[in-house]
């Protein structure tokens, strides 16, 4: 985004723009009229900061509209060198409109970036609602206006906690984003229907110690660690330490994580009695969590996913490849690769997870621009993952023979294309019937609905 400075004569035409812009909505419409501006000081009203915020507002006012079921006649905006603008003609009392707008200004919970909205209501008379309560200076606390009018801060002064507030509140509401979007995966997974051999809404799979409701309790414990492993990213990536000069290296990201993902083994333990739900689940989706941190910035947003997963095996890839031949058969996975050379999860993070990049992504993004719904585009999916990807989890029930049989039903039923519901239950019951469970895709399939869902 260019950014540049703009003159008083600019400003002064701009204010008079609005003003006849919120004649013609309150003409046209006979509503109250919401025109949305940045408070922004200095000479260059728009920045990357600035315009994120705006929309971040936008969405704000759409959702409250929604949430106190206001009627939108009219909504359009402008971005504008003189700073963005949003205006919308509202069916609702205007008293109401006004006491919306103030408690999304006020809201303390981003940081108090809404401290630099400026949210005006015009009533039908044409005049502009007051708030009842001064706004507070962004430096000191103290009433604005008298801080404004006595010049008590410089404008660099003003610039700096400006853009203080703009990066906390973007990073807050980022953070929060992110933790429900991994929630959401995990719940979105247990949910695909049907899922051969495993949990989910119609049965239990080729499980007996988990149903729906342990990876409910199991994917609800794990929200705040999501939101962890993100700050842990993206401390690391700000933090210049003193003796070093240089920024934290991805693999000593990697190492903050571990003692995380142990904890979060047992809060997950803890919420489902014992029973392993999500265990792969807490080691990929945290690993992606703190790369997220580490290449997310403010003015950007969210990285791509080739970015997520590239960063993911830099965290990851030093570390894994040194500690696998060296596996003391603490865990079945490590037991496996001592006895199949299977890699298995770790394998795959450190490789930059090749099956999502490659195989699952793709597919889940093809089948539902080409109009299947989420569950049924997920569920052929996952056997797309079956069929490609060496599950230890299907090694480790089945043996070599088990995990080939499963990757050749899964290839045999998409050898048409995509597979009818139907068609997918049966082969859930076959699963069944030989006690296999592909656990392993299973975490990949999540992995895939966050990704899409973060990068949607």
């Amino acid at each position: 985004m260019t950014e540049r400075e703009i003159t008083l004569s600019e400003i002064l035409t701009a204010r008079e723009e609005r003003v006849a812009i919120q004649n013609v909505l309150l003409s046209e419409y006979k509503t109250p009229v919401i025109s949305f501006t940045m408070n922004i000081a200095g000479p260059v009203k728009v920045t990357a900061l600035s315009h994120r915020a705006f929309l971040w507002g936008m969405d704000q006012l759409r959702l409250g509209f929604l949430q106190n079921k206001m009627q939108v006649r009219k909504e359009f905006s402008r971005h504008l060198p003189t700073g963005d603008e949003g205006y919308f003609a509202i069916d609702a009392p205007a008293d109401r409109v006004k006491a919306l707008c103030v408690e999304i200004e006020e809201t303390n919970s981003m940081g108090r970036m809404g401290r630099l909205f400026d949210m005006d209501v015009i009533g039908l008379d044409g005049k502009k609602l007051e708030r009842g309560t001064e706004r507070p200076c962004i430096v000191c606390g103290k009433p604005g206006r008298d801080c404004a009018s006595r010049r008590l801060h410089s404008v660099a002064e003003l610039q700096l906690h400006t853009a203080a507030l703009l990066r906390s509140g973007l990073w807050f509401a980022a953070q929060n984003r992110i933790a429900v979007l991994a929630t959401r995966a995990l719940l979105d997974e247990v949910a695909v229907t049907p899922k051969p051999g495993l949990v989910d809404r119609a049965n239990n799979g080729a499980h007996r110690d988990m149903d729906l409701f342990s990876f409910q309790a199991s994917a609800a414990a794990l929200e705040n660690y999501w939101r962890v492993c993100v700050g842990i990213g993206q401390f690391d990536r700000d933090i210049v330490p003193n003796t070093l000069q240089r920024p934290v290296p991805s693999s000593e990201t990697f190492a903050k994580l571990r003692p995380l993902g142990k904890q979060a083994e047992r809060d997950m333990l803890a919420a489902t009695g014992g029973v392993n739900t999500h265990k792969g689940a807490i080691f990929t989706l945290g690993v992606l969590c703190g790369a997220i941190g580490r290449l997310w910035t403010a003015e950007n947003g969210f990285p791509e996913p080739e970015a997520i997963l590239d960063e993911a095996a830099a965290m990851t890839r030093e570390t894994l490849e040194q500690e696998l031949p060296a596996a003391h058969w603490n865990t079945a996975g490590e037991a496996l690769f001592q006895k199949y050379g299977a890699r298995g999860i770790r394998g795959q993070v450190a490789d930059g997870l090749p099956a999502v990049r490659e195989i699952s992504l793709p597919v889940f993004q093809k089948l539902l621009a080409e109009g299947l719904d989420r569950n049924h585009a997920a569920a052929v999916t996952l056997l797309h993952l079956i069929a490609h990807v060496e599950d230890t989890n299907l090694l480790h029930r089945g043996g070599p023979e088990g995990a080939a049989w499963a990757k050749e039903k899964a290839a045999e039923l998409l050898s048409s294309g995509a597979p009818s519901l139907e068609e997918i239950a049966e082969l859930d019951r076959q699963f069944i019937r030989r006690n296999l469970s592909p656990g392993g895709c299973a975490d990949l399939l999540a992995v895939t609905l966050f990704l899409e869902s973060l990068h949607s």
